[in-house]
């Protein structure tokens, strides 16, 4: 990712130049299954205007409850549309400020290059001790896939072998580490540039779960920010669109 980042280094340079002012950082709350390109983004705008980002991963759940109850965040960068909705609607957000900035694909994941099959009929023939996924509660890909259980009428069978993570992170880190052999985990997690890192996959038909539409909103406690204002219009520029969609989501 390295030249792709110096060239949209470069490209952002120009458009961070009338909101640089004073270097800034920004706490930034982000679900679990937008890590990498969090990281990514936060380098360019370093690079590109001098404002840092204090990134902490999570589930979404997890920081509506966090942010209710006071947590210092200035952004948070949702899995869902309801979670930043809610949060407006409690007059906890800048007023206005709530977007789209992503929408995920789940996947079906393997450490094992060689389990799962690009029809994810793995799932049918049920050969495997552990299946991970995360907490429908308060992860959305996890809520994702339970819907693609109950679509395939697999729910029953697959349940003794389920195994909870708390956030998409934490599941991914099930599979990773041969704990569970399988798991439901985000496209981004597992590929780049639309190329799979390791082991095997199945990309999961969106008819099989409802769109996991990824919202943004600015919390009142990063009104002012600079850093906070660099971060909104990056996120809606072209070139980090871009970047976006390379680490497997639609824009």
């Amino acid at each position: 990712m390295q030249p792709v980042l110096k060239k949209i280094t470069s490209a952002v340079v120009v458009l961070t130049a009338s909101i640089t002012g004073l270097a800034g950082e920004a706490q930034v709350a982000v679900a679990a299954n937008f890590a990498e390109p969090i990281k990514a983004i936060a380098a360019v705008l370093e690079k590109a205007a001098g404002h840092k980002l204090k990134i902490t991963l999570g589930s979404t759940g997890k920081f509506y409850a966090q942010i209710r109850n006071g947590a210092p965040f200035d952004v948070l960068l949702a899995a869902n549309t309801e979670t930043p909705a809610a949060l407006e609607k409690e007059g906890l957000t800048l007023v206005g400020s709530r977007f789209t900035y992503a929408t995920g694909k789940l996947v079906l994941w393997s450490a094992d290059a060689a389990l799962v099959d690009a029809a994810g009929d793995v799932l049918k023939g049920n050969h495997f001790r552990k299946l991970a996924y995360a907490s429908p509660a308060v992860a959305p890909y996890g809520a994702a896939a339970m819907q693609v259980m109950d679509k395939l009428a697999l729910k029953r069978a697959l349940t003794p072998k389920l195994v909870q993570g708390e956030s998409i992170g934490q599941t991914y880190s099930f599979v990773a580490s041969g704990n569970a052999e399988l798991g439901f985990v985000a496209l981004s997690q597992v590929t780049v540039s639309g190329k799979l890192n390791s082991g095997s996959m199945w990309v999961i038909p969106q008819a099989l779960y409802r769109p996991i539409q990824q919202d943004a909103v600015v919390l009142k406690h990063g009104a002012h920010n600079p850093a906070v204002q660099a971060l909104v219009t990056l996120l809606h520029s072209p070139t980090i669109q871009d970047l976006i969609r390379s680490y497997g989501y639609d824009i």
